[in-house]
């Protein structure tokens, strides 16, 4: 059958309602899969994309599909926790591994086509890149702003971890979102849902 190879890649990637994320749901009642995450980034991609920095030289269709397939690889790698620093050790490296060989399922030209994009996105240089990377890190913390931040306070993650990784990701990609950023962090280190430190 001429799309075989099609089909055996979307069922290989159906594993990704699977995997298991370290954040809840907006109602705080159970973690949240990675391909809810991917869903719900898509959205927020094209709802906060007038407030981006580059937007004339953003392509949003590129950004969608950036974010639809950048995730695909923790089938295999698994999700690591942003602020788990020992986890975080190799991480590109198994993400990498996993998206040759869950992309390889493909034919060309489609199977570089998403492994350039991961990469791409991983690599958070392009206008296009920097946008998506920061639509995929304020969603997890806008969750965790807007609920009980159970996956933070579980872990004991501090106000100096959210600046370090996610400050300058946002801020780069929109002064909006920077602005939103520093208003939730506020309300989070009132709420004690981060560890504030002196």
């Amino acid at each position: 059958m001429k799309i075989q190879k099609e089909i055996d890649f979307i069922l290989a990637v159906d594993a990704l309602k699977n995997v298991q994320r370290r954040n809840y749901n907006a109602d705080d009642t159970r973690r949240e899969n990675t391909a809810e995450h991917s869903w719900q980034i898509i959205i927020l991609a094209q709802i906060l994309y007038p407030y981006a920095k580059c937007r004339a030289d953003i392509d949003l269709l590129r950004v969608i599909r950036m974010l639809s397939i950048h995730d695909l690889v923790e089938i295999e790698a698994g999700d690591t926790f942003l602020f788990d620093e020992q986890a975080m050790v190799g991480k590109f490296e198994r993400e990498k591994q996993s998206a040759k060989n869950i992309f390889g399922i493909l034919d060309e030209p489609i199977r570089s086509e998403f492994f350039n994009l991961w990469l791409e996105f991983e690599e958070e240089q392009t206008p296009d890149a920097i946008f998506a990377c920061a639509i995929d890190r304020i969603m997890p913390f806008i969750l965790n702003a807007h609920t009980s931040g159970k996956s933070w306070t579980e872990a004991g993650v501090t106000e100096k971890q959210v600046r370090n990784m996610l400050e300058n990701a946002i801020g780069r990609a929109s002064d909006e979102m920077g602005e939103a950023f520093e208003m939730l962090l506020t309300k989070c280190l009132d709420n004690k849902k981060l560890v504030k430190e002196l």
